[in-house]
């Protein structure tokens, strides 16, 4: 499914649907495929908004999980949202958190994580991006799944295509590094709205028990697993998903 990519000001992002906005945060390698499944399922009910994050395009000091914090923080505030309900997968979980915690008075109505990093991950940064070497990168892309064959060739490309970047490489590494230094464990208690987790039980990445500590922590949340799944549950297991995401939202008053 193609979506038009729009652009407002320095932000680039695709919109789609009316109602209360229901934004997407992707990870470190995450792209718009990513979140297929929950964009033509929700645009019936919501404004679904998927904020391109510019994982690539910081300057190298704001190249951080608190950068890229600091440009939803203005996208937000740009786009004069309200009622929003934040949505975000691995590093994108991490920047929403940071990004709540920097900014209390935001107008976010509810959160959702999904094999989220901020407390523990096993940093794909440190050992991923070895330069040329294809398969490598395709079994590492295969990790990220319960079933290897959701590393589709286009997915494995996208990926391969951004470690024969040396900038690129630097970036990804950088922000790997940042988000594995930026551990929130007890400030999480002070995020007060509810909060909806979503893991995957075959998660190697972030393994459910990284779930059960943000469950821990988070005062007004509830914990939902789904088997034959791994880090990207939006993804793997879309209606499942769906089916977790959508009465929680329905709670809160979205439609």
């Amino acid at each position: 499914m193609d979506y038009e990519i729009k652009t407002q000001g320095k932000f680039k992002f695709v919109e789609e649907g009316e109602g209360e906005p229901l934004v997407l945060l992707h990870g470190l390698f995450g792209a718009l495929s990513n979140f297929g499944g929950l964009i033509e399922y929700f645009r019936r009910y919501n404004k679904v908004v998927v904020p391109l994050l510019p994982l690539f395009d910081l300057n190298i000091l704001d190249t951080s999980v608190a950068g890229l914090a600091k440009y939803v923080h203005k996208f937000i505030e740009t786009m004069e949202y309200t009622n929003v309900h934040l949505l975000g997968n691995s590093l994108g979980g991490h920047v929403g958190l940071v990004y709540l915690l920097k900014h209390p008075e935001a107008p976010i109505k509810s959160l959702t994580l999904t094999g989220s990093s901020g407390l523990f991950e096993n940093g794909m940064g440190e050992t991923y991006p070895k330069r040329g070497d294809y398969e490598y990168i395709r079994k590492k892309t295969e990790l990220t799944f319960y079933d290897p064959a959701m590393a589709t060739k286009e997915l494995v490309d996208e990926v391969f295509d951004i470690t024969t970047n040396r900038l690129k490489v630097i970036k990804i590494i950088t922000l790997a590094k940042s988000a594995i230094r930026h551990n929130l464990g007890e400030e999480l208690r002070d995020i007060k709205i509810p909060t909806l987790l979503v893991w995957g039980l075959n998660d190697t990445v972030t393994p459910p028990m990284v779930g059960e500590e943000f469950h821990k922590l988070i005062p007004n949340s509830e914990l939902h697993f789904i088997d034959k799944c791994g880090h990207a549950p939006m993804m793997e297991q879309p209606d499942e998903f769906n089916q977790i995401l959508h009465p929680f939202l329905q709670k809160l008053g979205s439609k």
